[in-house]
């Protein structure tokens, strides 16, 4: 019979000190109320009516307002500012990753989403004068301008709020 361990001390006291760590709670804070406000937001415009889709909207879905990419990742950047200092390395570090994840979702993930609608439109044009059929691809829009900018000011007040209360 194989020997059942238990966590011993060390392992224990290093979770704990994940979950008090204020930057991981910045992070999984912001997440976790940027995608429960779209939740809300997709409730008040009559968007979603199941609980499937508010589920799907909390957990795992993409795009929308706000952007939880932003978020997260201004919220890890705030945390680090506070613990590290803004002349840190990690800091100039996680400024970077965040500029990275913020103009992708801006550029390229908006850009790819376009491309997919044309493509879908013309596959469906296709599939009509054709009469072939057609399976259409999955449109990812990114996020607008907007979303990016409550994202971004969301994961700064979280991230200020967590290190500073």
């Amino acid at each position: 019979m194989p020997e059942i361990r238990t966590m011993d001390s060390e392992s224990a006291g290093r979770i704990t000190a994940l979950f008090q760590n204020p930057v991981f709670l910045s992070a999984v804070i912001s997440l976790f109320v940027a995608q429960f406000a779209k939740v809300v937001i997709s409730l008040y415009k009559g968007r979603s009516t199941s609980f499937r889709e508010l589920a799907a909207h909390l957990l795992w879905r993409t795009g929308g307002m706000p952007s939880s990419h932003s978020a997260l990742v201004i919220s890890i950047v705030t945390a680090i500012g506070f613990s590290d200092g803004p002349g840190s390395d990690i800091f100039v570090l996680a400024l970077a990753f965040a500029l990275v994840v913020i103009r992708d979702a801006l550029g390229v993930r908006r850009a790819a989403g376009m491309q997919a609608t044309a493509l879908n439109i013309l596959g469906r044009q296709a599939s009509r004068k054709l009469k072939i059929p057609f399976k259409p691809v999955k449109e990812v829009h990114g996020h607008t301008v907007p979303q990016v900018i409550v994202g971004s000011f969301m994961g700064f007040f979280i991230g200020l709020a967590v290190c500073t209360l």
